[in-house]
Order: C-alpha cells, then structure tokens, then sequence
C-alpha cells in the first residue's frame, strides 16, 4: 500500500511539472536602429517567457533583420535565462523564400525528430511554413502552432483613439506561407490584435523595473521611442503588447475566452488600412467566423481577461 502511494504521488508530481516544450520563433526588433523605432512586443514577450514555470523553450529561431534579432536575443538570454543554455539559429531574413532552408528550418528539423513540440510563432510564417513545405514527414512532430495573426470579419486594427488602422502585419507580409500552413492538417492557434487590446502598457506600468539594473535600464529606455511614436500615431503614450497574448494561450490558457474550432478562411476585399497603405485598395485578410464553410477550422483567442496584463508586468525585471 505504501508503495502504491509513493507511486501515485511521483505521478501527480510529474504531471504537475509537466512542461510544454516550446520553440520560440520571433521576428524580434526591439532596439533597432531605422528610420522610426521599432516594435517591442517581441522582446518583451522573450522576457515573459523565460519566467514562466509552465514552459521549456528548446530552441529560438528569427526571422527578419536575422542579424540584429540574433544579437539582441542574445543580450536578453543573458540577462534572464536562469536555466539551461538555448540554442539561436537566424532563419529568414527577408520572409520572402519559402522552401529556402536557413540555419531555423534545419534546427527546428532536427529539435523536432528528437520529440514533439509547440512552435509559437510570433513574425511571418516563413521559416515555418518552409520547414512543413519540404518536411512534410515531420507534420506529426508538431504538437500545434501558435500564430500572432487573424481577425474576426471587418474587425478594424485600430488601437489608441481608433482613428488610424494598422494591418495585420505576420499574416501579410508573407500570405503564401500562411496558405501552406492553412492546407495542412496540424493544429492551429491564434491570438493577435482582439484579445490583445485589451492590454497595455505605460510609463507607470514600468515601476517595476530597477533601473540600477543594466537589463531594466536597458529595457526602460529602449520602449520609451516606442511609446512616443504611439503616442503620435495613437493619441496615448504606451503600446499593446499583441506577442504576450500569443504566448499567454500557451502558458494562461485560463486568462482569455476563445471561440473553438472556428473555420478559418482567406478572403480577398477591400483594404481598410489605406492610410499606411496608400497603393493597395484591395488585399488578402486572414479571418475567422462560424459561417465560414472552409475545412480547416482553428482555436481562436478573444479576449485576454483581468489580471492577464499583471502577469506581463511581474516578469519584466531582471530581479524575477
């Protein structure tokens, strides 16, 4: 009887400490020198998932400005990587070959051979949908996807003061790679614009930061061009970080409402994001709605709940 019980408790143990193994791949730009500043989400998001219990993240792959995200990377693993050392590989540079193997697609390979695998992808689907495309026999390694794109029909991106749409930036600048993914029969989830309106992040959100740290200082200065150029664009001084909610499927399941194997479609109307994209009145859109009839339906994030935004914030340090 005794042995019975320690058996059922190692077990209970186990499943408790369960992990979702993850491989993190990442348009990342924070900190980039260009024209205008660049989005932070995907740094911030980095940070987030390095704190949380529920996940191992195996393996990290870039896409877009590879040479860049690859450093910065880097710099935040240094920072707040407490665990054992992930591997980074550059993948795509410019999301625009797919089918073009990189150092990512090679690595996911192999890291996926070995076991099964989450893959949150927060850029263009490029390195993805080029490893699916010519490893078709690796499918079944793929636990799910899970995309920071869509929307439900005529949903406008517009954040701030709503007077300025954006566009859905992952799902648009590489549509055919999206389409592979969508005709295959893996498992995929989204959490972009909707349910991640309903966070935000400010100055005041920020106190948490030590700003003797080298890590929080660094992070305190390098979002502040972000909050400005939102400010200008959006009327309101601080950013949506849409990433968080991607990743917060995975790891707080519980902190967002979804619709359930939802169809999901491409559907070709007018651009409702003129104003950032004056040469193109037509466009492909990336949407979901039960009145749908396409075959490949998917879970779809709504709306991110109350105390979902705290969880962002208790990570950012480099004290956590």
């Amino acid at each position: 009887m005794k042995t019975y019980i320690l058996l059922l408790l190692l077990l209970i143990s186990n499943i408790i400490t369960a992990q979702t193994k993850v491989w993190f791949d990442t348009d990342i730009m924070i900190g980039m020198p260009d024209k205008r500043p660049r989005e932070v989400d995907d740094g911030i998001t980095l940070i987030m998932a390095l704190k949380q219990p529920e996940i191992e993240i195996v393996g990290i792959s870039n896409i877009t400005y590879v040479d860049y995200g690859y450093g910065v990377i880097n710099k935040i693993l240094n920072w707040h990587n407490k665990g054992e050392d992930i591997p980074v590989y550059k993948g795509s540079n410019l999301a625009n070959d797919l089918g073009t193997e990189n150092d990512a697609t090679r690595a996911l390979y192999q890291a996926l051979k070995k076991e099964k695998l989450t893959i949150l992808a927060l850029g263009p689907m490029t390195n993805v949908a080029t490893l699916v495309k010519n490893h078709p026999d690796i499918i079944p390694q793929i636990e799910r996807v899970v995309i920071c794109a869509a929307r439900t029909p005529d949903l406008p991106f517009n954040p701030g003061h709503g007077k300025l749409n954006l566009f859905d930036y992952n799902y648009e600048f590489d549509t055919e790679s999206m389409t592979t993914l969508l005709n295959t029969e893996i498992p995929l989830e989204f959490a972009g614009y909707e349910p991640s309106s309903y966070t935000f992040i400010g100055n005041v959100d920020l106190a948490s930061l030590d700003l003797t740290l080298e890590a929080d200082k660094w992070l305190f200065d390098i979002v502040q061009p972000w909050m400005e150029v939102n400010e200008s664009l959006f009327g309101i001084r601080g950013f949506i970080p849409f990433d968080c909610s991607t990743l917060g499927i995975v790891t707080h399941p519980e902190y967002f409402t979804y619709y359930e194997d939802i169809p999901i479609q491409e559907t070709f109307k007018k651009n409702d994001a003129l104003v950032i994209q004056p040469d193109t009145p037509s466009k492909k859109f990336l949407e979901v709605s039960y009145e749908f009839k396409s075959k490949k339906k998917v879970k779809y994030a709504r709306r991110a709940l109350l105390g979902f935004e705290e969880l962002i914030l208790e990570t950012l340090s480099a004290k956590k």
